[in-house]
C-alpha cells in the first residue's frame, strides 16, 4: 500500500498503539485521536497524538480536514464485559454515540473508508466451534451488543453514504511487541494473561471464573491472538478498502482454543513460578468457548498469524510485564 494519511481512534491504547507503530514502520502518516481515559501518552509519538474526545464531532472534523485523513481505523471503546453488565449505559453512550460522532465527521469531510474494531462477543454463546462469520449474532452482554449496533450502523452508512467498512471480530488480543516498549497496561486490568502475571507478582490469588463449563477442564476456552498479528490484520483490511474492496466482516484468531487453566500452566512454564489462584462463580456474560475460524480473512486478505503459539505470546507478554515491575 502506498503511504496514506490514516486517522486512528484510541491509538494510545493497547491494540491501537501496536497498530500505530506498524503503520509508522510501513511509512504511513498517522493521526492518533485519544482522550487518554484508557490509553497512555507514552504509547505513541507526541507529534501523532491529538487529545480529543470522539463526542466532539466539530473538532474531529476540523482535525481530519487539517491532517487530510484518507481513512480511519477505529479502536476507541470501553471493552470490559463485566463492567458492561453493571453499567450498560456507559457502554452504549461511549461505544455507540462515539462511533456515530466519528461517522458524522467522516461524512462531513468525505472520508469513505473505516476499519472497525469489533469483537467475538457479537456471537454470544455459539452452538458450535470454530465460529464463522455467518453464525447468528446474539451478544450476551452490553459490550458485545454495542459492537453489534455499530456494525449495523456501518451497514446503513455504506448503503446511504457509500462509506465502506471492514469489521474485524477478534478474539483475545494478547502478547506484546517483541521489539519492546509496548504491551498491556489496562487500568483496571481485565485480560487474563496480565492478571495471571499480577497474581505471580503480588501473591494475591487470581480468580478463575467458573470450573463447571462444558470444556476439557471446566474452565472457559479462548482463542489468543498476538497483538502484532491483530495490528497487521487492520492494515491489510485498510489496504483492501482503499483498493476498492466492498464492506466485509472478518474473524481474527488463530483457530486454537486454550482453557484458563491451560493458560495458567503456560505462564508458569514461561515465568518459572507458580500461579496462585482460586475458583469463583461464573461471571455474567461469559461464553464457555470462543474460538475463531479465520479462513475467510486468510483467503480474502492473505492474512496469517506470525505468532500463533500460546507460549510465544506469553513469552512476549512476560518480557514486557517484567520490565514494568
Amino acid at each position: 500500500m502506498n503511504p496514506r494519511k490514516i486517522l486512528v481512534t484510541g491509538g494510545a491504547g493497547y491494540i491501537g498503539s501496536h497498530t500505530v507503530r506498524q503503520l509508522l514502520r510501513e511509512g504511513h502518516e498517522v493521526t492518533v485521536v485519544d482522550n487518554l481515559s484508557k490509553g497512555h501518552r507514552h504509547n505513541v509519538p507526541e507529534a501523532c497524538l491529538f487529545e480529543m474526545d470522539l463526542a466532539d464531532t466539530e473538532s474531529l472534523a476540523r482535525l481530519m480536514r487539517k491532517r487530510r485523513c484518507e481513512a480511519v481505523i477505529h479502536f476507541a471503546a470501553f471493552i470490559a464485559v463485566g463492567e458492561s453488565m453493571r453499567l450498560p449505559s456507559k457502554y452504549f453512550v461511549n461505544n455507540v454515540s462515539g462511533s456515530l460522532s466519528l461517522l458524522s465527521a467522516m461524512v462531513e469531510t468525505g472520508v469513505r473508508h473505516i476499519v472497525f474494531s469489533s469483537t467475538a462477543a457479537v456471537y454470544g454463546d455459539p452452538a458450535s466451534s470454530p465460529i464463522r462469520e455467518n453464525f447468528p449474532i446474539q451478544a450476551l452482554n452490553p459490550y458485545g451488543e454495542s459492537k453489534v449496533m455499530v456494525e449495523r450502523i456501518l451497514e446503513w452508512y455504506d448503503r446511504i453514504h457509500n462509506l465502506t467498512s471492514v469489521c474485524l471480530r477478534y478474539f483475545n488480543a494478547s502478547g506484546a511487541d517483541p521489539e519492546g516498549g509496548l504491551g498491556e497496561q489496562h487500568d483496571p486490568e481485565t485480560h487474563l494473561i496480565p492478571l495471571i502475571f499480577r497474581a505471580i507478582q503480588t501473591g494475591q490469588p487470581l480468580t478463575v471464573f467458573g470450573d463447571d463449563y462444558p470444556t476439557p477442564d471446566g474452565t472457559c476456552v479462548r482463542d489468543y491472538i498476538h497483538v502484532n498479528d491483530l495490528a497487521q490484520a487492520h492494515i491489510l483490511a485498510l489496504e483492501y478498502l482503499i483498493q476498492g474492496g466492498a464492506s466485509e466482516r472478518f474473524n481474527v484468531g488463530t483457530g486454537i482454543g486454550h482453557t484458563v487453566l491451560e493458560t495458567i500452566r503456560t505462564v508458569e512454564a514461561v515465568a518459572g513460578k507458580k500461579v496462585p489462584y482460586v475458583v469463583g462463580p461464573r461471571r455474567d456474560g461469559d461464553a464457555p468457548a470462543l474460538v475463531a475460524s479465520s479462513d475467510k480473512l486468510r483467503q480474502k486478505l492473505g492474512w496469517s498469524p506470525k505468532y500463533a503459539d500460546l507460549r510465544t505470546i506469553v513469552e512476549h507478554a512476560w518480557k514486557f510485564a517484567s520490565k514494568e515491575l
